[in-house]
């Protein structure tokens, strides 16, 4: 049983093979897409308060999901979501990155969506049971990686805007390149920061894992590609605070008032993601102690004042498939802002992006990076 009273569910795990004919081809590294191929298995879980709670998990083929057409998933975008990822290290193991707060995060989302909580470490353990079975799909290269989504779902036949008494949690694998391309990569992302478009407000779900959020924002995305950028500043307010990049945390390295350098994140106030990798570069951060390191509200007023007074040093974005992306473009009403992110011989965005990687590929031996078993 998977629930939170309960922690032998990884000892109720049942394993069906794909038989041969269903094993697929693996794409060679150099084709790969952020989400475009899928690997052979994936484990199922099933939910029903009728039953007592969390069943048995199951890992099976890879294959299609059956449901209901009341399911609420369907109608009220009862759902959630996680991004993970395994990496294939210098010494041959594969290891996950903090997996234990992709876990809380999404108990904390579905609290939010009346869908069932469960216990963090069984899944994890089920998880690496499944990465295990699956661990030729876990690209041999430093420049990809395994890309693991856990999925929870609201699968009661009944329509109604309420709690779901029946939920599957899935977990597909799918190995990925990178986020940009390399070309894109070199030369900085460029954003669309445009006041009259808004992720997210106070006392929403900005700061939770849910479909709900992504869905509203893809006309606003291609906008901005129709302008040939490629991705969305999101910005809040009447004085246009910078809240995310994309699906990235933002971050923003500039020399202050006080002639110090100064890292500034925006604060987890219910309007952002508190992002894996955002917690990541605070931690380096603050252990380097290097630089004042600050969680507050930026504004484009304050972006734009430093730009004009050369103060600002580099703007960029962080998360999971990214990692760090650095931003050398901004078009903000009807101000063209470059950004000198690229412009430094040895940039505070390129050294997060190393020091990361190389607890991720096993270069250095860190907590953060787990070994399955």
């Amino acid at each position: 049983m998977l629930a939170r009273r309960s922690l032998n569910a990884y000892a109720d795990l049942s394993v069906r093979l794909a038989a041969p004919h269903q094993l697929q081809a693996k794409p060679n590294v150099s084709d790969l897409a952020f989400g475009k191929y899928f690997t052979d298995h994936m484990l199922k879980i099933f939910y029903y308060e009728s039953l007592g709670g969390w069943q048995a998990p199951e890992i099976t083929p890879f294959e299609n999901l059956v449901l209901h057409p009341a399911a609420k998933v369907l109608h009220y975008a009862v759902e959630l979501f996680e991004g993970m990822k395994a990496y294939r290290g210098v010494d041959g193991k594969i290891r996950i990155f903090r997996p234990d707060m992709n876990m809380e995060r999404m108990n904390a989302s579905a609290v939010r969506s009346g869908l069932p909580q469960f216990n963090g470490i069984e899944l994890i353990r089920c998880m690496n049971r499944l990465i295990s079975i699956d661990q030729e799909w876990v690209p041999h290269s430093e420049a990809s990686s395994l890309y693991i989504r856990p999925t929870l779902i609201g699968i009661d036949p009944t329509l109604g805007v309420a709690a779901s008494d029946s939920a599957m949690l899935y977990v597909i694998l799918s190995p990925v390149g990178s986020y940009f391309k390399s070309h894109e990569a070199a030369r900085g992302v460029s954003l669309l920061a445009d006041p009259r478009y808004t992720r997210a407000w106070p006392g929403g779900c900005g700061d939770r894992k849910m479909g709900s959020n992504y869905a509203p924002t893809i006309h606003v995305q291609k906008e901005a590609t129709e302008r040939g950028l490629q991705q969305v500043l999101w910005l809040y307010g009447e004085d246009h605070q910078i809240t995310e990049a994309g699906t990235m945390n933002v971050f923003v390295y500039f020399v202050n008032d006080d002639g110090e350098k100064e890292l500034v994140t925006p604060p987890l106030d219910g309007l952002i993601l508190p992002g894996i990798t955002r917690n990541s570069i605070l931690s380096l951060s603050r252990d380097w102690n290097q630089f004042k390191v600050s969680e507050r509200r930026i504004t484009m007023t304050e972006v734009c004042r430093l730009l004009s007074e050369n103060r600002l040093l580099e703007f960029f974005g962080a998360g999971t498939a990214c990692i760090v992306s650095p931003v050398s473009f901004i078009q903000y009403m009807d101000q063209e802002l470059y950004i000198p992110t690229l412009d430094h011989a040895e940039p505070i965005h390129r050294t997060f992006f190393q020091r990361l990687t190389e607890i991720q590929y096993g270069y250095v031996d860190h907590p953060w990076a787990t070994p399955i078993e």
